[in-house]
């Protein structure tokens, strides 16, 4: 029965193997749960190779087993009973390791998707945090662009009245020259009298005329 204590003790070093592996594994959804990123998780401990690891040894555990159910078929060298207890025993250590392994499979599943889903939700706040503050740049570009036009309309409102007032002092110079000029010219105060005096005499004139002709004109009409 060689072959039965090889397989035993294959069996128990593959069952320890991966009592450890799995304990491993199951403790990768907590760190899994605590990554903030995807960039987080595939910067902790990988999770895709300590399940890999796990499977193989489940594997390998499966392959055992089946051995030892061979040996315990043999009618030709049929093992004690203790032997049967024992594969029976290996039998079922590995149903339950499937079993756990099974469930914290999942578990690892459930602990990545959610990681996945708060990334993507910060993703998502990261990308609108920063629409926002490009949105808050661009309407404040605007503005200074706005302030920008309002001081350049003000300057060229001061530059314009600066300009009127500098043509109304010129302006006023010009009348307090021509003021001087008449002034210091001779009789020409009479000249400027004498012309206004003949104006408004040639006005009288001519007024007088039209009026008369207005009054012959209705006395002929109507007459």
């Amino acid at each position: 029965m060689a072959s039965y204590d090889s397989l035993h003790r294959q069996c128990r070093t593959l069952e320890s193997l991966f009592d450890a592996k799995l304990t491993s594994y199951a403790r990768l959804a907590a760190t899994i749960s605590r990554a903030g990123t995807e960039h987080d998780l595939e910067a902790g401990p990988s999770w895709r190779e300590a399940e890999s690891e796990v499977e193989d040894l489940l594997e390998k555990l499966g392959e055992t087993n089946a051995a030892l159910d061979a040996v315990a078929q043999d009618t030709s060298n049929p093992p004690s009973q203790s032997m049967l207890r024992a594969i029976q025993r290996h039998r079922d250590v590995y149903q339950d390791y499937g079993r756990e392994f099974r469930r914290t499979k999942a578990n690892v599943q459930a602990a990545v998707d959610q990681a996945n889903l708060l990334s993507g939700v910060r993703n998502d706040i990261d990308a609108y945090k920063s629409s926002a503050a490009e949105a808050l740049l661009a309407e404040r570009g605007h503005i200074d662009s706005s302030h920008q036009m309002i001081d350049a309309t003000l300057e060229q409102a001061h530059e314009t009245r600066v300009e009127f007032a500098r043509q109304r002092s010129s302006l006023g110079s010009i009348q307090t020259r021509m003021v001087g000029v008449l002034n210091t010219v001779p009789g020409i105060n009479n000249i400027l009298s004498m012309i206004h005096k003949r104006r408004r005499r040639d006005a009288y004139i001519i007024g007088g005329l039209i009026g008369t002709c207005l009054f012959f004109l209705l006395r002929y009409m109507f007459w």
